[in-house]
């Protein structure tokens, strides 16, 4: 059986925002994947996250990754239920990719509301295509790893990673235990970090203690409370993100390969090399 044909699309990671939930001129936290310039991913959809993806292109998301559940993460929900409801992609809804840990959190928070158009006779996920997680799912032929992280209760937040890609840490406090797992020397690490830490996000004095220097050498961070936070965090060394900011990232590894991979840490024994 013939080898599938290499990937040779170009792979881009667009920051839409770039700040926490007190900082909306910094823009809600988002990314969106694209491949070859069009958008394949968007990650995490709050208000300024959505403005600005609409900004860009023009059109819905066709598919929206769910870290957490917090509102500066999916308060843009609701906006894409219109555009998806009663636009032109009615169709072809948005694909949600939420943790299925989340998935009742995200119901009680954005989709429980009775008669979400006053015209009645409408579910909140007839404009979407919710799609449960557990470890991971495919899109757009390629295999994305979740993974949980610490933000404040454990079970509520989660990371995501197209291995050979790129790591999006999400909102957490410091996981180097699962940084090393997926870390390749190569592909961005987007990771939270602030000047200060809290229970639920990551400080620069947690970050510099936490990882290595090398992993550290590979990360982008974002969720900032200022541009002058911003800039400090540059000062001391680390590559920060900053709205609008284009990266271009290495080929992503063998999807097949990657889910193989990723089964595998899944059914070893605690212990098993």
């Amino acid at each position: 059986m013939s080898n599938p044909p290499a990937d040779t699309s170009a792979w881009t990671l667009h920051f839409l925002g770039v700040g926490n939930a007190a900082a909306p001129d910094l823009g809600s936290a988002s990314v969106v994947l694209e491949r070859d310039g069009e958008p394949l991913l968007m990650v995490d959809c709050g208000q300024e996250a959505l403005s600005a993806y609409l900004a860009r292109y023009g059109r819905p998301p066709p598919a929206v990754f769910i870290t957490h559940i917090h509102m500066d993460h999916v308060a843009g929900l609701e906006r894409l239920f219109v555009a998806n409801f009663f636009g032109e992609q009615r169709e072809t809804r948005t694909r949600l990719y939420v943790p299925a840990m989340l998935v009742p959190l995200l119901q009680g928070r954005v989709a429980d509301y009775p008669n979400v158009v006053a015209e009645g006779a409408a579910n909140f996920w007839d404009a979407f295509r919710l799609i449960p997680a557990s470890h991971g799912f495919w899109h757009g032929g390629c295999w994305f790893d979740v993974f949980p992280v610490r933000h404040h209760v454990p079970g509520t937040a989660y990371g995501l990673c197209l291995r050979g890609a790129f790591l999006y840490s999400g909102d957490t406090r410091p996981i180097p235990e699962v940084i090393a797992q997926y870390a390749d020397g190569n592909m961005p690490l987007v990771h939270d970090c602030d000047l200060h830490g809290n229970p639920s996000h990551t400080g620069l004095p947690d970050l510099l203690r936490e990882y290595s220097a090398e992993h550290i050498r590979q990360m982008i961070v974002y969720h900032y409370g200022s541009l002058a936070d911003g800039a400090a965090l540059a000062a001391a060394g680390l590559r920060v993100a900053k709205t609008g900011d284009r990266i271009g990232l290495p080929q992503p590894g063998e999807a097949s390969a990657a889910h193989a991979s990723s089964t595998r840490h899944r059914l070893l024994p605690s212990g098993t090399p």
